[in-house]
């Protein structure tokens, strides 16, 4: 429960959290390319006092809190990375009640709310029952494929015994993990001349046809877990009087089951032999892999029992339950409780459309220092 201090701790800091979300929701960073958000952070972390904080191999910003290098550890989590490919600023709109940025929900906001409500227990002098790890992590999105989640797993290993990631949408727990397999195919057949050439086999066609037959797949059914797929992008020939010699796709299939993503794998090969024995050349590259859980729903339960009454002292309302793929995944595949909790309300999240609500960060302050308060 939050006490009075506490209270007016976040009602005093939302001038200086707007101003950080300002500062870096404009900075831009796609997957891989975090590394000016990784640099600022460093650069504001260390200006508010904090001299533990590092950056690991895979951009990860990592501020150890009470770690003694054996003790364990808890790890608190939000991502740099945002969905949008742009290496110029992001451009940030200003309205009286509300910002607007592409990533400023997914996940700028909720880093920012995490290291502000962070900061009090920092500047306090407090000391954490456990080690805590306050990260900015890298590569949440696409084919990021959740590396910075996947580096702080490995580095500190069986030591972590929670973790929680931090996005948008408050009163959302996603405590099931959606694996995926996606995959780049091209096909390439001998192509030519529209006209001069008529009859060769275009890459393009026999591509066509490939997508159609994976859409004809039947998803496995089984009660409690969903399984689907998707072709993203498509893309390939030379021009318009050229037959396509080659022609290439994005596909993927998610389960939150591993059973159904190995149907899924063995019905995707099956299509992809089918056509190599049209004497096609069908080239497959797994480009991004994301693991189910592997853990209890009972080993779950305390962790999701806490962020729960975190909720229901600080914002209330209905909690939302869900599978989704997320940072959570990869510590979930490896049996470490670990769940992706909301915080700001999400407003068109994904999308170039993207706004944050000044008023939800409040509520969201209050809710992340709750959550820590239950460290110390």
């Amino acid at each position: 429960m939050l006490n009075e201090k506490m209270e007016n701790y976040a009602a005093a800091s939302i001038e200086d959290l707007k101003k950080l979300i300002r500062e870096l929701a404009v900075i831009p960073s796609p997957s891989h390319f975090e590394d000016f958000r990784v640099e600022y952070l460093t650069k504001y972390l260390k200006g508010q006092g904090v001299q533990k904080v590092h950056t690991d191999d895979a951009k990860n910003v990592i501020w150890s809190f009470g770690d003694t290098g054996t003790n364990d550890l808890a790890v608190l989590m939000s991502h740099t990375d945002v969905v949008f490919p742009d290496t110029k600023p992001l451009p940030l709109v200003i309205k009286d009640d509300r910002y607007c940025c592409p990533g400023i929900i997914d996940d700028v906001a909720p880093l920012c709310v995490l290291l502000t409500s962070a900061l009090y227990f920092y500047k306090n002098g407090l000391s954490p029952k456990t080690g805590l790890l306050i990260v900015a992590n890298s590569c949440e999105e696409g084919l990021g494929n959740l590396k910075g989640s996947r580096s702080i797993v490995d580095t500190y290993g069986d030591r972590i015994k929670e973790l929680i990631t931090v996005e948008s949408d408050r009163n959302r727990l996603t405590t099931r993990a959606v694996g995926s397999h996606r995959y780049e195919v091209t096909v390439r057949t001998e192509g030519g001349h529209s006209f001069g050439n008529f009859g060769n086999r275009n890459a393009i066609q026999y591509l066509a046809a490939m997508i159609g037959s994976l859409y004809e797949i039947k998803v496995p059914v089984k009660p409690d877990t969903k399984t689907t797929y998707n072709v993203g992008i498509i893309s390939g020939g030379t021009s318009v009087n050229t037959i396509a010699q080659e022609a290439k796709m994005l596909y993927e299939y998610r389960s939150d089951d591993y059973e159904c993503l190995d149907i899924m794998k063995n019905a995707f090969l099956g299509v992809i032999n089918d056509y190599r024995a049209q004497n096609l050349d069908v080239e497959i590259k797994l480009i991004g892999e994301r693991p189910c859980g592997n853990i209890s729903k009972e080993a779950l339960r305390p962790l999701e029992e806490k962020i729960e009454n975190c909720i229901k002292e600080t914002v209330g309302g209905e909690i939302d339950y869900h599978s989704s793929s997320t940072d959570a995944n990869y510590p979930l595949s490896k049996g470490i409780p670990a769940i992706c909790m909301g915080s700001v309300e999400d407003h068109g999240a994904h999308t170039r459309e993207e706004y944050l609500m000044l008023e939800d960060l409040l509520p969201a302050m209050r809710l992340i220092l709750d959550v820590l308060n239950t460290y110390f």
